[in-house]
């Protein structure tokens, strides 16, 4: 039985996450105009982001299973997330200095492919670490963390501009600016930093159960083929009320998917009037966007202070209901305001469900899944936040030229009806209470 831990014990638990979603809180903000900077067309954009969706695809599941099965002298999900951690910030250094179009998509493939890969372990690692009566402080912890890594690494390439007199040559083709190029340098330094924290100031203990002497020993070198087929066979006896999560998941994560992609697009046409980027009016839309994310992740923050108390109260998936009703409003509004000062009240309502998507369906799931399998689990939940940005990923684009007349606001618009009708399938979630009984996952 995992001992209760001291309340900084709990930060240090999560806080490898806040770097990691600082290098991730860099891809989602400045992505997308990076590309465009490479010579991208806008239609081009959403199958460019194919990477975060089919690396998660493919890394989640498999690395669940195999942490599952992992012990060796650097522990059971520590050799993960050290091994993602050092590839991610490998790629972080190295894409600010893409000269081509095709060198940052590829660079993009291992950075989502390394940033998976210590991920997916950190949300089983707080499970593992933490008793019952924790894990809902635990994954609200995390979320804290996630929103003060994302609110800085969004922002950063603004506040180097505005605060550090960093300048950027605008109209250059092929040309990524100064501000994102150091913002890129000290992601990779920070997420290092931040993982270190979590590695060095934690000890996992031996799990009790292990499928066998041999996985115990190499777990790494695991035979994927019988992993495939565990993992085939989880995913057919699902319990009833991920099935249920899963569905909201799913028209989740295309609105957020939309959003990632066209935001910038967006608003450099209905708020800055830019219509082609490496203008100055381009990049003054660029800023302003990671100032945008960096709001909507700082209301994150703010949100998943108050879930604390809120969650000993309330019901998890009432919670996460409001939620994505403010998020779908918020995003609906930044398909179509017209003042930057204005897209902020749209970013509230968007961080109030970012705080609740990161934190209330992993509560509501963790006391739904069996012993002993919740990496595998954990890992094919994930499955249901990737396959919907695929199909984005792969319509958008000809949606935007055949459909939408080449208007990214109409994307923008068929995301927030997509987290509206999230919204209305988390009515029908069975069996949870309060949040802080929905995850009370028997211990390992």
């Amino acid at each position: 039985m995992t001992k209760s831990a001291s309340a900084w014990h709990v930060w240090i638990i999560s806080f490898g996450f806040m770097g990691i979603q600082f290098g991730w809180g860099l891809q989602m903000a400045n992505m997308s105009a990076i590309y465009t900077m490479l010579g991208a067309k806008e239609s081009e954009l959403a199958i460019l982001w194919i990477a975060a969706p089919l690396t998660g695809l493919l890394v989640h599941p498999i690395v669940g299973h195999m942490s599952d099965r992992t012990w060796n002298r650097f522990g059971r999900r520590k050799p993960y997330i050290l091994f993602g951690t050092l590839l991610s910030s490998l790629a972080l250094l190295a894409m600010p200095n893409a000269s081509a179009l095709w060198m940052a998509v590829m660079l993009l493939w291992v950075l989502d492919g390394a940033i998976n890969v210590s991920m997916q372990p950190f949300r089983s690692f707080v499970s593992d670490m933490l008793p019952k009566a924790q894990r809902t402080l635990g994954f609200t912890v995390q979320t804290v963390l996630i929103g003060i890594g994302a609110v800085l690494s969004s922002a950063m390439p603004w506040i180097l501009t505005h605060f550090f007199g960093v300048t950027d040559d605008a109209g250059a083709a092929g040309h990524i600016p100064a501000s994102v190029t150091w913002s890129f340098y000290i992601g990779a330094l920070v997420m290092v930093a931040c993982v270190l924290v979590t590695v060095r100031g934690t000890q996992e203990q031996p799990p009790e159960q292990l499928p066998s002497a041999s996985h115990a020993k190499g777990s790494l070198w695991i035979d994927l083929r019988k992993g495939a087929l565990e993992i085939l066979g989880n995913l057919s006896a699902m319990p009833q009320r991920m099935r249920q999560l899963a569905w909201v998941q799913l028209f989740t994560w295309a609105g957020l998917f939309s959003m990632w992609t066209y935001f910038t697009p967006t608003i450099a046409r209905n708020a800055f009037h830019a219509l082609e980027a490496n203008t100055p009016e381009y990049l003054q839309a660029a800023e302003w966007g990671g100032v945008c994310f960096s709001v909507y992740n700082g209301v994150a923050l703010a949100a998943a202070l108050a879930f604390i108390p809120l969650t000993r109260r309330v019901s998890a998936r009432r919670i996460h209901v409001v939620s994505l009703v403010l998020g779908g409003a918020g995003l609906l509004g930044a398909s179509f305001i017209t003042n930057p000062q204005m897209l902020i009240l749209s970013m509230a309502g968007i961080g109030i469900a970012w705080a609740s998507i990161l934190a209330m369906p992993y509560a509501m799931l963790a006391d739904a899944l069996p012993p002993g399998k919740t990496g595998v689990f954990m890992g094919i939940f994930n499955l249901f936040i990737v396959i919907p940005q695929v199909i984005v990923a792969l319509g958008a684009g000809l949606l935007l030229d055949h459909v939408f007349g080449g208007q990214p606001h109409r994307v923008l618009a068929c995301g927030a009806a997509s987290v509206l009708v999230a919204a209305l399938l988390a009515c029908r979630i069975e069996g949870t209470s309060s949040a802080s009984e929905a995850v009370s996952a028997p211990s390992h």
